[in-house]
């Protein structure tokens, strides 16, 4: 989790808000996670980085 909200620049509960479907800040293009154990769930670096490459052609072809 630290690294993944270090990556993005925002907060673990931002990271929360975009994986709850009941949020209005829900994402569905947010990676899902893996599971690592009982209480601990991960991310494959290569689809953070797919995310960032996503939102980067998102903003290009916007403008933005």
């Amino acid at each position: 989790m630290q690294d993944v909200t270090a990556k993005l620049g925002i907060s673990r509960s931002a990271v929360y808000d975009w994986m709850d479907i009941k949020s209005p800040r829900y994402d569905s293009t947010f990676p899902r996670p893996i599971r690592l154990g009982r209480a601990s769930i991960g991310w494959i670096s290569a689809d953070i980085d797919d995310f960032i490459t996503q939102r980067i052609a998102v903003r290009d072809r916007h403008g933005q």
